[in-house]
């Protein structure tokens, strides 16, 4: 019935005269032409599929699906916010068959714990229709309850590289029947120091196996472990590298320092009350948990921290109510960032520039998700203007700058990294010569005085006894 109505959309454009290629965009172009049922998917998919409300491929979905079920290395790259875990999850479960073994078939390795978290609830979503045992490891928890979970049996396991180690030394976990290893925000993992483990993890996988790698920047450092481990990885690019997604909206404010940026946000979250579910990104844990000190009071419960210092509990805690809108505002890290996976976030706000100009782009990505509407304001210092340029050198776009409403209150207060720095120049002096000092040096005592010489042992033997003592060799 889809293909019909593609067909018949189809028929009246070419009617209408208009030109195919002039109304086509890269999103119309999934929508008119591929749908769910037109892919090689099977009906429990489809059915969970229509169950979620989903009917129509992301261009990484679509472009993904073929190379995999093909049986090649994929290196997947795409923008926050674009399907890409659909993209590698789709064909998987499509492949997988079932197995007596208990050991998994699939890995799935990603960053962070809040990640292993929502992409184990995406696999229960897809397979409602499937008899499969998903499990998801992580740090920060009891070690045995996790190790009893896998020890009861595991077909496809989502695990942070550190955790895994952990499992693969005690030899709770076997590798040998792993057919696809699954690599989400491989950039972000070395980020975060997970080279040895990656490295520990791949020696330790079979040789036969599928690699699929998914990111949205590729680094040298990634450049360098593909060429180590993969096989010839076919490299499916959706959209270039550091392009922000078209239905989101940036703006950027030109603020004088921190404690005003705070200000500016307090006027913002009162003002606007378009700004339903708000993610703030600060640069890091210390300056999140001093904007949370000065929102708390005026927000109460509908305001959250999460960070890496937070306990696990705390974090789980703080997305849930962000996810389900009873906490409107979740101040967050760039660590962060790549794990989490909100719907309906309204609205992205930088109280910082990040440094590395790609996080600006995974920032962002948290909002304007699933071809809907996202707002990202950014607060920017002239000390931020390096990084700012930056940023727009990636996107290829001219972030507009914005003055402050003359409303917000300008803070006095400005944090130490703030204070202006003077560049004193050095002046080195020549010390004077001093006439009343010696040589630097001082005479030998009498013993290190002494020559050495070759001595004359003859010649001394014959001056004490008189006559010279040869030795006498042995016959």
């Amino acid at each position: 019935m889809n293909r019909l109505l593609n067909y018949f959309y189809y028929l009246c454009i070419l009617i209408s005269g208009e030109s195919v290629l002039k109304l086509e965009t890269p999103q119309t172009r999934n929508s008119i032409f591929m749908t769910f049922e037109e892919l090689n998917l099977n009906k429990p998919l489809l059915n969970a599929l229509s169950d979620l409300g989903l009917t129509t491929p992301t261009t990484i979905q679509q472009k993904v699906f073929s190379v995999v079920m093909s049986g090649k290395d994929v290196c997947g790259i795409a923008q926050t916010g674009t399907g890409k875990t659909y993209a590698y999850l789709l064909p998987c479960l499509r492949q997988y068959q079932f197995s007596k073994d208990k050991n998994p078939q699939i890995l799935i390795l990603v960053p962070t714990r809040e990640l292993v978290v929502q992409v184990v609830e995406e696999i229960k979503k897809l397979t409602t229709y499937m008899n499969l045992l998903v499990v998801g490891i992580y740090g920060g928890v009891n070690t045995k309850v996790q190790i009893a979970e896998v020890m009861q049996g595991v077909d496809i396991l989502v695990a942070t590289p550190g955790r895994l180690v952990d499992l693969l030394n005690v030899q709770v976990i076997k590798t040998k029947g792993i057919k696809k290893l699954v690599i989400d925000e491989f950039d972000e993992m070395l980020n975060l120091g997970f080279r040895p483990q990656l490295t520990r993890i791949f020696d330790g996988l079979p040789e036969r196996r599928q690699n699929l790698l998914f990111s949205a920047t590729i680094t040298d450092e990634v450049e360098d472990l593909m060429k180590d481990f993969f096989h010839s990885p076919e490299r499916i690019e959706a959209t270039p590298v550091g392009t922000p997604l078209s239905n989101i909206t940036q703006v950027g404010f030109s603020v004088p320092n921190f404690y005003t940026k705070i200000n500016f946000l307090k006027y913002l979250l009162n003002k606007d009350v378009e700004m339903n579910k708000v993610l703030v990104f600060v640069s890091t844990k210390h300056l999140a948990d001093v904007v949370f000190e000065h929102l708390e009071d005026d927000f109460e419960d509908k305001i959250a921290v999460i960070h890496s210092n937070k306990a696990q509990n705390h974090r789980f805690e703080s997305v849930r109510r962000f996810e389900d809108g009873s906490c409107r505002i979740l101040i967050a890290t760039d660590v962060i960032a790549r794990g989490l996976d909100v719907e309906g976030v309204s609205h992205v706000i930088n109280i910082d520039l990040p440094e590395e100009p790609q996080s600006y782009i995974h920032r962002i990505g948290r909002t304007g998700r699933a071809d809907r509407k996202g707002s990202a304001i950014s607060f920017v210092t002239t000390q931020e203007n390096e990084m700012l340029h930056a940023i727009q050198d990636l996107m290829k776009y001219k972030l507009p700058i914005q003055e402050m409403p003359v409303e917000v209150e300008k803070s006095d207060r400005i944090l130490p990294a703030e204070e202006p720095q003077i560049d004193m120049p050095l002046f080195l002096v020549k010390p004077p010569k001093r006439e009343d000092v010696g040589p630097a040096f001082h005479e030998k005592s009498e013993k290190n005085k002494k020559v050495n010489v070759r001595r004359d042992y003859e010649a001394e033997k014959k001056r004490k006894y008189g006559k010279s003592y040869k030795k006498r060799s042995r016959d």
